[in-house]
C-alpha cells in the first residue's frame, strides 16, 4: 500500500477549516460522492478546479448509469437535458456493413434506455444536487498540496477566490479526473500500453441523423486504423470524435483540425454524414488515453472516476465507471471514518471488483480493431444469449455480477479465439 505524500504539518495554532470526507474534483465521480456521503449525514467539502458550467467529452452514458440516477434523484433532470438512447450502432467502412444493439434486448431488461448529454449541463446538475444533499461546493479552488498525518487525517492547502484554504479532512476522496492529482503525485499512475490511442474530437451542425430504430444511438464507424463516434445531442448537435493510434497522430500533416477533416474525408461512411456539416466548437486533441493507477487506496485515501483509470471510450464507459466508482468509494470513506478495519476491508473489494471489471472491458477493446472482432460485431450470433451477453456489456452491466451472465460471456470469448484460429488459417468469412 503506498504511502501517502508529505507536506509539513500545520504550526501550532494554525487555523484550518475541519470536515469529514474532502473531495477533490467535481465531475461525476466527485459530485456522486460528495452528494452520497452528504446525505449519509457526513460533512463534507469539495474542491472544483473548473468553474460550471464548463465543455467536457465523453457525452454517452450507459443504462446502467439510470440506478445511480435513481439513488441520487436526478433521472428527471437528466431526461430533461439528454436525447433518448436506446442503443448502439455499429459501421464497417470497409464493407458498408452495419448493426444495432438495442439494449432492450440484453440480458439485464430493468434498463434498456439511457441518454446522450451535453456534458457542460450534465456535470452542473450533479454538482448542483451534491450541495442541495449538502455538500460545501467551492469552485474555481485548486488544492495545492496535501499532506496526511501519521495518525490519520489530511491536510489540503487551495488557492481560490478567496484566498488560500487549510482544510483539515478525516479522508479523502481523489476524483480530479485525467488531472489524476494523488496519482501523479505517488508515482502511481501508468499508462496502458495496450490500449495506446489519442482522440481528436468537435461539435458540428448539418450532420444527417439516423433515423427508426437506428435514432438517438451513438455510432461507431469503424474505420482502418481507428473508430469515430458520432453522438447526437440536443438541438441539432452532433459529437464527432475520432480514435486512433500515435501514429496517427505523429504522422499528421498540419493542424490537429486538419486531421480531424482529413480523416472525415477518408472515411466514406462518415464524410456521407458530414458533407453539410458546419463547425460550432474548437477542434480539441486528447492523448494518452488509457491508463491506470498501481493502487487505488490507501490509508485515508481512495482514487474513483478518471483519478484511477481510464479507458478508450470506445464503449462509452467513462462516466458509468466513474459514477460507479464514487458509490464504491463513498461506501468506503462512510466506513472507514467509523471502523478504519472495516473501511480497509470495503477497499480491497472495491478495487478487486473495479480493476475486474475493467479488465473484461479491456479485453473487448484492446481487439476492436481486429477483423475478427469487426465481424463478431457486424454480425452477431446468438446461441445460449451470446449476443444478448454482449448487448448487457455495452449496456454497462460489466460492473454487477448477476446470474446467467457468465455463461454468454464465455461463450462469446471462446468464438473469437475459435474465429481467430481459424483465421490464422486462412479460413474464410472472418473478416469485417
Amino acid at each position: 500500500m503506498p504511502e501517502a505524500p508529505e507536506r509539513n504539518p500545520p504550526e501550532p495554532g494554525e487555523a484550518a477549516e475541519s470536515c469529514d470526507v474532502l473531495v477533490i474534483g467535481g465531475g461525476p465521480a466527485g459530485a456522486t460522492a460528495a452528494a452520497l456521503l452528504a446525505e449519509a449525514g457526513r460533512d463534507v467539502v469539495l474542491l472544483d478546479q473548473d468553474r460550471h458550467p464548463r465543455f467536457h467529452i465523453g457525452e454517452s452514458l450507459l443504462p446502467r448509469n439510470l440506478a445511480i440516477f435513481d439513488r441520487l434523484r436526478v433521472r428527471e433532470r437528466i431526461h430533461a437535458l439528454g436525447v433518448f438512447k436506446p442503443g448502439a450502432e455499429f459501421i464497417a467502412d470497409s464493407t458498408g456493413e452495419q448493426t444495432v444493439f438495442s439494449f432492450a434486448e440484453g440480458l439485464d431488461r430493468r434498463y434498456t434506455h439511457c441518454y446522450q448529454v451535453p456534458r457542460a449541463a450534465f456535470d452542473a446538475a450533479l454538482l448542483d444536487n451534491a450541495r442541495e444533499r449538502g455538500a460545501l461546493v467551492a469552485e474555481a479552488t485548486r488544492v495545492q498540496a496535501l499532506a496526511f498525518a501519521p495518525g490519520g487525517g489530511a491536510l489540503a492547502t487551495a488557492e481560490g477566490p478567496e484566498g488560500t484554504r487549510r482544510i483539515a479532512a478525516r479522508f479523502v476522496l481523489d476524483a480530479s479526473g485525467r488531472e489524476t492529482f494523488l496519482a501523479s503525485r505517488l508515482g502511481l499512475k501508468a499508462p496502458d500500453k495496450r490500449l495506446n490511442t489519442a482522440a481528436v474530437y468537435g461539435h458540428f451542425r448539418g450532420v444527417v441523423a439516423r433515423t427508426g430504430e437506428h435514432e438517438g444511438c451513438i455510432t461507431v464507424h469503424l474505420v482502418e486504423d481507428g473508430w469515430f463516434w458520432m453522438i447526437p445531442l440536443p438541438d441539432g448537435v452532433m459529437s464527432v470524435g475520432f480514435v486512433s493510434g500515435p501514429a496517427a497522430f505523429r504522422d499528421r500533416a498540419g493542424s490537429i483540425a486538419d486531421l480531424l477533416f482529413a480523416r472525415i474525408a477518408a472515411s466514406p461512411s462518415v464524410a456521407a454524414r458530414m458533407r453539410d456539416a458546419q463547425l460550432i466548437s474548437e477542434v480539441t486533441a486528447t492523448g494518452n488515453y488509457s491508463y491506470r493507477a498501481s493502487a487505488q487506496w490507501g490509508e485515508g485515501w481512495m482514487l474513483i472516476g478518471d483519478a484511477f483509470g481510464f479507458l478508450d471510450p470506445v464503449f462509452s464507459s467513462g462516466v458509468l465507471l466513474a459514477m460507479a466508482s464514487a458509490e464504491m468509494g463513498a461506501a468506503v470513506a462512510d466506513a472507514w471514518l467509523d471502523d478504519p478495519a472495516a473501511g480497509r476491508a470495503l477497499a480491497r473489494a472495491a478495487e478487486r471488483r473495479l480493476r475486474r471489471s475493467m479488465n473484461e472491458l479491456s479485453w473487448l477493446i484492446q481487439r476492436i480493431n481486429q477483423p475478427v472482432m469487426r465481424a463478431m460485431f457486424l454480425r452477431p450470433r446468438n446461441p445460449l444469449r451470446m449476443r444478448d451477453g454482449l448487448i448487457s456489456v455495452l449496456a454497462g452491466h460489466f460492473l454487477y455480477e448477476r446470474p446467467g451472465f457468465g455463461v454468454p460471456l464465455m461463450l462469446f470469448k471462446a468464438t473469437y479465439y475459435l474465429m481467430s484460429w481459424a483465421s490464422r488459417l486462412g479460413r474464410p468469412g472472418v473478416g469485417a
